[in-house]
């Protein structure tokens, strides 16, 4: 396992995350609780979570608030804490029911080293619309109302590679606090194979240092083809990234 360069980018990157979530309530609802960022952007969007911003201090009463703001919503308790800050947590975690749901590699780079610029033409997308489509048909069924959220969403600039002069790929950052967070990545099935999301990883690292960025970072599937492209971009792994979700207790049930 590579290790990141000191200090521990895992407490910036909590805050900056928390601090960013934020942008995605404004189609809906944000709020905060102690050290929970909390976010309803719409029915059944993968967005409607919690991030735990790092700095410790959450209680029995921010969990109560974070439950009813949740159920309000109509969406499940889950949250996001990255692994610096799980030990501390855990005991009150089970004690009220949370379960890991999944876990995420977290990777960073160091933006004073940048790649070559890309092979392949990677543009900035102006329209919202034309970028949400073409990365949900990369990304598949199902996902058009997020990937429009994400197109629309405060600060996010969206990215386009194209292949034999056609769009084949898609890719988003945005920056807060200095850092830049890659999200939206997705290749059309028919450009699959062909350099393409190395190619926005280059682009997107040499666009978050013109935007004033210091450190970029992203959360993969430990595994995954994302995982080893990141790797090859040099990035290195930070820690990872764990959601646990709140079990409902069942009316006239108590949480053990």
């Amino acid at each position: 396992m590579v290790l990141p360069p000191f200090p521990d980018p895992l407490p910036r990157l909590a805050h900056a995350e928390a601090a960013g979530h934020v942008r995605y309530g404004e189609a809906g609802a944000a709020a905060r609780f102690g050290p929970l960022v909390a976010v309803h952007a719409g029915p059944g969007l993968p967005v409607n979570t919690a991030w735990h911003d790092g700095s410790g201090g959450l209680t029995e009463s921010h969990l109560d608030a974070f439950e009813t703001f949740s159920a309000e919503h109509g969406q499940p308790a889950k949250l996001h804490v990255l692994s610096h800050a799980v030990p501390p947590l855990l005991p009150l975690l089970r004690a009220r029911g949370y379960v890991l749901d999944s876990v995420l590699h977290v990777y960073t780079h160091d933006l004073s080293t940048l790649p070559p610029a890309p092979p392949l033409t990677v543009r900035e997308e102006p329209d919202p619309e034309v970028w949400a489509d073409l990365s949900a048909r990369g990304f598949g069924p199902g996902t058009a109302a997020i990937m429009r959220l994400v197109a629309q969403a405060a600060g996010t600039r969206r990215l386009v590679a194209e292949a034999d002069g056609q769009p084949a790929g898609t890719a988003a950052l945005s920056v807060t606090e200095g850092v830049a967070a890659f999200y939206g990545t997705s290749t059309l099935p028919e450009f699959r194979g062909r350099g393409v999301q190395t190619a926005l990883l280059a682009a997107r690292l040499r666009l978050a240092a013109d935007l004033g960025a210091d450190l970029a970072s992203v959360f993969v599937t430990p595994g995954s083809g994302s995982e080893r492209n990141v790797r090859r971009a040099g990035f290195v792994v930070a820690g990872t990234r764990l959601t646990f979700t709140w079990e409902r207790p069942e009316a006239g049930r108590a949480v053990p």
